[in-house]
């Protein structure tokens, strides 16, 4: 037992090192998250299995958590369920870790708790970070995380992006160099309810564990008024 707490704090410390790393010098955008959203969800749910499922799993994760931003059984079988048979299945990929690494450089990372482990701004950013890189073995370069292994899988959608320097403050800017299928909006937009629904499903339950919470809160509240009066019945005639 004090072998695994040993190991998760380490695994913990590491997250935070990995994390400060990525993230040194860089400002992150914030995230328009909305978790009682469900469109967006869903939207963002349709994009990861469309986008992200296909190298990334998220093996902690079942589909039919799903049913918890308002889709139905039918609707996931449908829509969503394409890397599996069972909507009661876990989101794996049919990738092999070793096939990956091979064509990446690098496995790429199980994402089910990833927005507890990065942050919603931090994918948000990393997401809309991508730029022409010649000089990387995908071509492609990220302002959040440098020298990143992973290929902008959607580059289709935002297009192609430059890295420019501005004389005057001498500092670099994305350029949209070459449009894609969205407007500037639009991607943003889309990015958004992608990071949207990874924030939810780091934490699929939090909803009603919030709620939970708040109906405990006032039960105790309650309990505290009845009690207190209980206490002033039972010792008036001690005072």
């Amino acid at each position: 037992m004090k072998k695994q707490i040993l190991w998760l704090v380490a695994f913990a410390f590491s997250l935070l090192i990995t994390n400060a790393v990525a993230n040194e010098g860089v400002k992150l955008d914030k995230a328009p998250i909305d978790a009682g959203n469900e469109a967006s969800l869903q939207r963002g749910a349709k994009m990861f299995v469309n986008y992200c499922l296909n190298c990334h799993s998220a093996a902690y994760m079942r589909y039919n958590r799903l049913a918890d931003i308002g889709l139905t059984e039918a609707q996931i079988k449908s829509n969503l369920l394409f890397a599996s048979e069972k909507v009661g299945d876990t989101m794996t990929v049919a990738m092999q870790k070793k096939e990956a690494k091979q064509w990446f450089g690098a496995t790429p990372p199980d994402l089910t708790v990833e927005a507890r482990a990065r942050g919603a701004d931090w994918l948000y950013s990393y997401l809309r970070g991508f730029y022409r890189d010649d000089t990387r073995p995908t071509g492609w370069n990220n302002v959040v995380y440098d020298k990143v292994a992973m290929p902008h899988v959607l580059w289709q959608l935002q297009g192609q992006q430059i890295l420019k320097l501005d004389e005057k403050t001498e500092s670099h800017t994305l350029v949209l160099d070459k449009p894609g299928s969205m407007s500037p909006a639009e991607y943003d937009e889309a990015v958004a309810d992608l990071v949207n629904y990874l924030v939810f499903m780091a934490e699929p339950a939090k909803a009603k564990r919030m709620q939970l919470g708040l109906i405990v809160l006032l039960f105790l509240g309650l309990m505290f008024v009845v009690t207190y009066y209980l206490k002033k019945e039972y010792w008036k005639d001690i005072h």
